[in-house]
């Protein structure tokens, strides 16, 4: 049995409001995208707020943030659903709905196997990684570490 999961955690500033035509086919999709990732080989769980996603999710007192966040098997296994399914589509889309920021957007780290991050946790991992960079409590798909060795 595994006792680490992968966690990933990421977010995006909205050009416009979710119910805006700017960002219709975005939204349009998020069930389908969703949905593939949970059918996706190493796909553990994923954050759902009370619309079966994570959209009505509010953090730092800025409506234009959403959030994502799961967990998987392994790096490999994210990365494969990222990067190599019809994910990564809309991933060369983002700029037709979200604003670039300056601050990390993403940030991943190891949990104890069916551990369910909260929102709280993996915005101290997102604060971690711009503090210090990629670290082992906190990293990116470019600089990765392992799991724990117990």
């Amino acid at each position: 049995m595994t006792r680490y999961e992968l966690a990933q955690y990421n977010i995006a500033w909205l050009k416009a409001p979710l119910d805006s035509p700017q960002l219709a086919e975005f939204v349009k999709n998020l069930d389908r995208i969703n949905a593939l990732a949970e059918s996706s080989p190493g796909f553990c769980w994923r954050f759902k707020g009370s619309n079966n996603n994570a959209t009505s999710t509010r953090i730092r007192d800025d409506d234009r943030i959403i959030v994502n966040f799961s967990t998987w098997k392994d790096v490999d296994a994210l990365y494969e659903f990222a990067f190599k399914t019809q994910h990564v589509d809309f991933m060369r889309r983002r700029n037709d709905w979200f604003t670039h920021e300056t601050t990390p957007y993403a940030v991943l780290w190891w949990v104890p196997a069916r551990h369910e991050p909260t929102v709280e946790e993996a915005e101290e991992r997102m604060a971690l990684l711009a503090e210090h960079g990629p670290t082992a409590a906190a990293f990116t798909f470019p600089k990765r570490f392992g799991p724990p060795a117990d």
